[in-house]
Protein backbone atom coordinates (compact mmCIF):
# COMPACT_ATOMS: atom_id res chain seq x y z
CA UNK A 1 0.00 0.00 0.00
CA UNK A 2 2.58 2.05 0.64
CA UNK A 3 4.13 1.63 -2.29
CA UNK A 4 1.35 2.30 -4.33
CA UNK A 5 1.09 5.77 -2.76
CA UNK A 6 4.86 6.06 -3.62
CA UNK A 7 4.86 6.65 -7.16
CA UNK A 8 6.75 9.24 -9.14
CA UNK A 9 4.05 12.00 -7.90
CA UNK A 10 4.28 11.31 -4.58
CA UNK A 11 7.91 10.66 -3.89
CA UNK A 12 8.31 14.25 -5.65
CA UNK A 13 5.87 15.69 -2.89
CA UNK A 14 7.86 14.03 -0.14
CA UNK A 15 11.03 15.43 -1.40
CA UNK A 16 9.68 19.10 -1.54
CA UNK A 17 8.14 19.00 1.66
CA UNK A 18 11.34 17.16 3.00
CA UNK A 19 13.29 20.45 1.15
CA UNK A 20 10.77 22.85 2.35
CA UNK A 21 10.72 21.81 6.15
CA UNK A 22 14.49 22.02 5.69
CA UNK A 23 13.88 26.07 4.56
CA UNK A 24 11.63 26.77 7.20
CA UNK A 25 14.27 25.63 9.34
CA UNK A 26 17.39 27.15 7.93
CA UNK A 27 15.09 30.33 8.13
CA UNK A 28 14.18 30.00 11.63
CA UNK A 29 17.94 29.66 12.16
CA UNK A 30 18.86 32.82 10.26
CA UNK A 31 15.72 34.73 11.94
CA UNK A 32 16.98 33.84 15.44
CA UNK A 33 20.83 34.64 14.74
CA UNK A 34 20.20 37.98 13.22
CA UNK A 35 17.41 38.53 16.02
CA UNK A 36 20.48 38.47 18.09
CA UNK A 37 22.37 40.70 15.97
CA UNK A 38 19.95 43.31 15.96
CA UNK A 39 19.52 43.32 19.97
CA UNK A 40 23.35 43.79 19.57
CA UNK A 41 23.63 46.39 17.03
CA UNK A 42 20.71 48.24 19.32
CA UNK A 43 22.90 47.98 22.10
CA UNK A 44 25.71 49.33 20.41
CA UNK A 45 23.81 52.20 19.21
CA UNK A 46 22.24 53.39 22.53
CA UNK A 47 25.34 53.12 24.07
CA UNK A 48 26.94 55.75 21.28
CA UNK A 49 24.09 57.99 21.72
CA UNK A 50 24.12 57.98 25.33
CA UNK A 51 28.08 58.78 24.84
CA UNK A 52 27.35 61.34 22.52
CA UNK A 53 24.66 62.69 24.34
CA UNK A 54 27.20 62.99 27.53
CA UNK A 55 30.18 64.69 24.86
CA UNK A 56 27.52 67.23 24.00
CA UNK A 57 26.79 67.94 27.49
CA UNK A 58 30.85 68.14 28.87
CA UNK A 59 31.56 70.95 26.12
CA UNK A 60 28.62 72.60 26.73
CA UNK A 61 29.21 72.33 30.34
CA UNK A 62 32.82 73.39 29.09
CA UNK A 63 31.90 76.22 27.09
CA UNK A 64 29.81 77.98 30.02
CA UNK A 65 32.87 77.07 32.54
CA UNK A 66 34.98 79.01 30.01
CA UNK A 67 32.17 81.94 29.38
CA UNK A 68 31.99 82.03 33.51
CA UNK A 69 35.96 82.35 33.65
CA UNK A 70 36.02 85.00 31.24
CA UNK A 71 33.78 87.17 32.52
CA UNK A 72 35.01 86.96 35.98
CA UNK A 73 38.62 87.74 34.17
CA UNK A 74 37.08 90.18 32.70
CA UNK A 75 35.62 92.02 35.64
CA UNK A 76 38.78 91.93 37.84
CA UNK A 77 41.25 93.19 34.72
CA UNK A 78 38.48 96.10 34.68
CA UNK A 79 38.63 96.32 38.25
CA UNK A 80 42.74 96.58 38.16
CA UNK A 81 42.77 98.74 35.41
CA UNK A 82 39.93 100.93 37.03
CA UNK A 83 42.11 101.29 40.27
CA UNK A 84 45.58 101.95 38.43
CA UNK A 85 44.38 104.64 36.42
CA UNK A 86 43.05 106.32 39.71
CA UNK A 87 46.21 105.62 41.73
CA UNK A 88 48.03 107.30 38.64
CA UNK A 89 45.18 110.42 38.48
CA UNK A 90 45.73 110.37 42.90
CA UNK A 91 49.89 110.93 42.09
CA UNK A 92 50.11 112.88 38.98
CA UNK A 93 47.38 115.39 40.91
CA UNK A 94 49.47 115.03 43.94
CA UNK A 95 52.76 115.85 42.52
CA UNK A 96 51.31 118.11 40.24
CA UNK A 97 49.61 120.77 43.30
CA UNK A 98 53.19 119.70 44.93
CA UNK A 99 55.14 121.35 41.97
CA UNK A 100 53.24 124.17 41.61
CA UNK A 101 53.20 124.95 45.45
CA UNK A 102 56.51 124.83 44.97
CA UNK A 103 56.51 127.26 42.15
CA UNK A 104 54.18 129.78 44.24
CA UNK A 105 56.84 129.49 46.84
CA UNK A 106 59.94 130.03 45.09
CA UNK A 107 57.99 133.05 43.70
CA UNK A 108 57.19 134.69 46.79
CA UNK A 109 60.52 134.27 48.29
CA UNK A 110 62.27 135.88 45.02
CA UNK A 111 59.54 138.26 45.49
CA UNK A 112 60.62 139.14 48.74
CA UNK A 113 64.58 138.93 47.98
CA UNK A 114 64.38 141.30 44.85
CA UNK A 115 61.40 143.73 45.13
CA UNK A 116 61.71 145.32 41.87
CA UNK A 117 62.60 142.37 39.75
CA UNK A 118 59.27 141.64 38.59
CA UNK A 119 59.18 145.83 37.62
CA UNK A 120 62.18 145.41 35.05
CA UNK A 121 64.36 147.75 36.98
CA UNK A 122 68.11 147.42 36.94
CA UNK A 123 70.33 147.95 39.56
CA UNK A 124 71.79 151.41 38.78
CA UNK A 125 75.53 150.19 40.28
CA UNK A 126 75.51 147.91 37.77
CA UNK A 127 78.02 147.29 34.78
CA UNK A 128 76.54 147.86 31.19
CA UNK A 129 78.86 145.09 30.57
CA UNK A 130 77.42 142.90 33.43
CA UNK A 131 74.12 143.91 32.68
CA UNK A 132 74.36 142.40 28.55
CA UNK A 133 75.75 139.24 30.32
CA UNK A 134 73.07 138.48 32.68
CA UNK A 135 70.50 139.62 30.17
CA UNK A 136 71.80 136.75 27.95
CA UNK A 137 71.92 134.20 30.75
CA UNK A 138 68.24 134.73 31.41
CA UNK A 139 67.37 134.78 27.86
CA UNK A 140 68.88 131.32 27.87
CA UNK A 141 66.53 130.77 30.37
CA UNK A 142 63.31 129.38 30.21
CA UNK A 143 60.15 132.09 31.76
CA UNK A 144 59.00 130.87 35.28
CA UNK A 145 55.90 130.02 33.72
CA UNK A 146 57.28 127.97 30.86
CA UNK A 147 59.78 126.24 33.67
CA UNK A 148 56.06 125.67 35.86
CA UNK A 149 54.48 124.50 32.51
CA UNK A 150 57.64 121.90 31.52
CA UNK A 151 58.11 120.84 34.67
CA UNK A 152 54.00 120.02 34.70
CA UNK A 153 54.43 118.38 31.22
CA UNK A 154 57.61 115.94 32.77
CA UNK A 155 55.21 115.14 35.32
CA UNK A 156 52.51 114.32 33.13
CA UNK A 157 54.65 112.12 31.13
CA UNK A 158 56.47 110.13 33.91
CA UNK A 159 52.80 109.27 34.96
CA UNK A 160 51.57 107.84 31.77
CA UNK A 161 54.97 106.23 31.60
CA UNK A 162 54.17 104.68 35.34
CA UNK A 163 50.57 103.76 33.75
CA UNK A 164 51.72 101.96 30.78
CA UNK A 165 54.08 100.08 33.09
CA UNK A 166 51.23 99.40 35.73
CA UNK A 167 48.66 98.67 33.04
CA UNK A 168 50.84 96.11 31.17
CA UNK A 169 51.49 94.20 34.47
CA UNK A 170 48.18 93.40 34.65
CA UNK A 171 47.63 89.84 33.19
CA UNK A 172 44.94 89.86 31.09
CA UNK A 173 45.71 86.33 28.94
CA UNK A 174 43.23 83.74 28.52
CA UNK A 175 43.80 80.69 30.98
CA UNK A 176 43.72 77.66 29.11
CA UNK A 177 41.06 75.16 29.83
CA UNK A 178 41.21 71.37 30.04
CA UNK A 179 39.53 70.13 27.27
CA UNK A 180 36.26 68.09 28.01
CA UNK A 181 36.46 64.19 29.02
CA UNK A 182 35.02 62.29 26.01
CA UNK A 183 33.43 59.18 26.85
Amino acid sequence: MILRLLNIQGIAGIAVGLALAALVLVQKIETRHWKKESAGFEQLYRREQAAFVATVGNYRAAAEQARAADKAKAERVAAESRAINERTEDEFERRLAAARADFDRLRSRRAQADPGHGRGSTLSGMAASAGRAAQAASEDRLSRSDQLTATEQAIQLDELINWVRRQAEVDNRPKAIASPQVD
